[in-house]
Formats: C-alpha cells, sequence, structure tokens
C-alpha cells in the first residue's frame, strides 16, 4: 500500500488523469487481446503474451490514483469506492492476481489455457465497473 503523506499530496485532478491513463493502456492492450480470443483477429503468440504482460504490470498501477477527494470532475469513478474501499482494493488485488495468471497462461501460447484466464481477468473489470463506476 502506498504512503497516506503522497496520496495526500496528490491533486484530485492529477489522480484523476492518472488513473484514466493507465486504464486507457490496459484497454488498448485488452481490447486488443479481445480481438484475437474472439477469433477476429490472428493470434501471433509473441504479440499476445507482450501484451499480457504489460497488462500485468499496469494492473499494479492505479489503485494509488484513487484519492479521496477524487471522484468529482471529469470521471466516471463513483464516491462509492471511499465507502467500499476494502472491497475496492480486494477488487483492485483480484485484477492484478488475475492479469498476472494471464501472463502466465500467455506464455504457453496454448488458446485453450489463455481463454479462460483471459476471461477471468474481464470479470474482475466488469465486477468493479458495476459497483464503482458511473
Amino acid at each position: 500500500m502506498f504512503g497516506s503523506v503522497a496520496a495526500q499530496a496528490v491533486e484530485a485532478e492529477d489522480a484523476i488523469k492518472y488513473r484514466q491513463g493507465v486504464f486507457s493502456a490496459v484497454k488498448w492492450h485488452f481490447g486488443t487481446m479481445g480481438e484475437v480470443v474472439k477469433g477476429k483477429q490472428d493470434y501471433n503468440a509473441d504479440d499476445f503474451a507482450r501484451r499480457a504482460e504489460i497488462v500485468a504490470q499496469l494492473s499494479k498501477l492505479p489503485l494509488e490514483g484513487f484519492v479521496a477527494g477524487s471522484y468529482t470532475g471529469d470521471t466516471d469513478a463513483l464516491p462509492a469506492i471511499e465507502e467500499n474501499r476494502e472491497k475496492f482494493e480486494a477488487g483492485m488485488s483480484m485484477f492484478a492476481e488475475k492479469a498476472d495468471a494471464l501472463a502466465v497462461a500467455a506464455k504457453t501460447g496454448d488458446m485453450d489455457q489463455i481463454r479462460p484466464a483471459f476471461g477471468e481477468v474481464g470479470k474482475t473489470c466488469k465486477g468493479c465497473h458495476d459497483n464503482f463506476k458511473e
């Protein structure tokens, strides 16, 4: 967990921009992998594994951008994050865990392992979106 002093020094607008930037990068890579999983793009094992590793690394970044006071303005994040911080952090932790598992599966090059691991990451995204995003 990140120190509260550092979190308090962050301006709400900067925190919003930070987490939106990270999630934009996640969407870029995860979306491309989704097209592959759905059979809409050709499968390139090396590229898929690279993207999965990037998502795994990015999954560990956004939490520090969810600081108190950063749930108004140009954001879809709900104040429910602060009201249910423990649940939110558990969801973010699960996202990182499942993204790591996807990266491991991607290294096998076996779509029978990749597809379910990809689906598990998607479920973690949906869980947070359903509860903590407009």
